[in-house]
């Protein structure tokens, strides 16, 4: 049973975001008592060769500097894209300038230039954010959901400053471990399978930072990634072996007492992204005294999926009332 928490977000903003929940609060009677009217403008924040890299900046239909929120998506580093924004539309309604951010995937784009998208969109974000979509960039959350989880906790150690706070859902802080690199077992994994040479096509396409402008089934890729326990090696270049090279990149590896105060959400029941990848995590912020919370749902899958209703809403105002 999840309990209800007090909202992560409002307790770790208190002097932006607090003020400003409160303000729109009392405006309207309750964050969510009405839809308000909201826009979306997209920007190129990064170009390599002809790939223009892209972030979306959603906000309420005004001119106030609004508290900032990053959402990263999810795929494995292999698929998705900016337009799915999680609890982004939430997020906006309740006071939030919510940035959605593509960066190039895998196979075709490897590890260290995917984190390097990342570390630039931030760049960007700090530079122009007030001036392009009126956002306070003196503090942002970062959320994401599994991979984007994961590149989630990639920003508090590579993101420069770092962000205020940070929110994971099913996001996993180890990218070498058995989970990854051996077989996976779980039915979820068996129903794709290319062959060499397809798996090959994929691989030498040209680069894309969405996998809707991708050719391949990026889908079936990755299901053939941990059929085989191939995923670390594919994703990043290196071998699995090579621990060292991977160690940059490793969350889990990577956390000191100077990492933002993190949320996570994870079900117990999750075949894609294992709940102890939120153990681990919590164990590394109890060593180095970061704020951290973990709400495991019981029961729940991949996406929560199977918890019961009522844990999953609980763990879902955990970030916001």
């Amino acid at each position: 049973m999840v309990s209800q928490p007090c909202p992560f977000l409002m307790q770790n903003f208190p002097s932006v975001l607090g003020l400003s929940l409160c303000a729109l609060c009392l405006s309207t009677g309750s964050i969510f008592a009405q839809k308000q009217k909201t826009t979306l403008t997209t920007f190129t924040y990064k170009k390599i060769g002809n790939l223009e890299i892209k972030l979306d900046a959603h906000r309420l239909a005004d001119k106030k500097v609004r508290p900032l929120a990053v959402w990263i998506h999810g795929g494995a580093l292999i698929n998705g894209g900016r337009s799915g924004i999680g609890p982004g539309r939430q997020l906006v309604q309740a006071g939030f300038v919510v940035v959605s951010i593509d960066y190039r995937l895998a196979p075709e784009t490897k590890l260290p230039e995917i984190i390097s998208d990342i570390e630039d969109a931030f760049k960007w974000i700090h530079k122009h954010g007030r001036e392009k979509f009126q956002a306070d960039t003196s503090k942002i959350a970062v959320l994401g959901g599994s991979a984007g989880g994961h590149l989630t906790f990639t920003t508090g150690f590579r993101v420069k400053p770092p962000p205020t706070v940070l929110v994971a859902y099913w996001g996993y802080g180890d990218l070498i471990g058995p989970w990854l690199s051996q077989p996976s077992p779980h039915k979820r994994h068996q129903s794709r399978t290319l062959t060499p040479a397809e798996m090959k096509a994929v691989e030498n396409g040209p680069p894309v930072a969405n996998s809707y402008d991708r050719k391949g089934n990026g889908g079936a890729y990755y299901q053939t990634c941990r059929k085989l326990g191939i995923w670390p090696e594919k994703v990043s270049g290196f071998s699995e072996t090579d621990a060292k090279k991977f160690a940059p990149y490793v969350a889990a590896k990577n956390v000191s007492p100077k990492y933002p105060p993190t949320l996570m959400i994870h079900g117990t029941k999750d075949t894609d992204v294992p709940h102890e990848q939120s153990l681990i995590m919590t164990r590394e912020f109890k060593k180095h005294g970061v704020p951290h919370r973990l709400i495991s749902v019981k029961g729940g899958e991949h996406g929560l999926g199977g918890g019961k209703p009522e844990d999953i809403r609980a763990a879902n105002s955990a970030v916001l009332p």
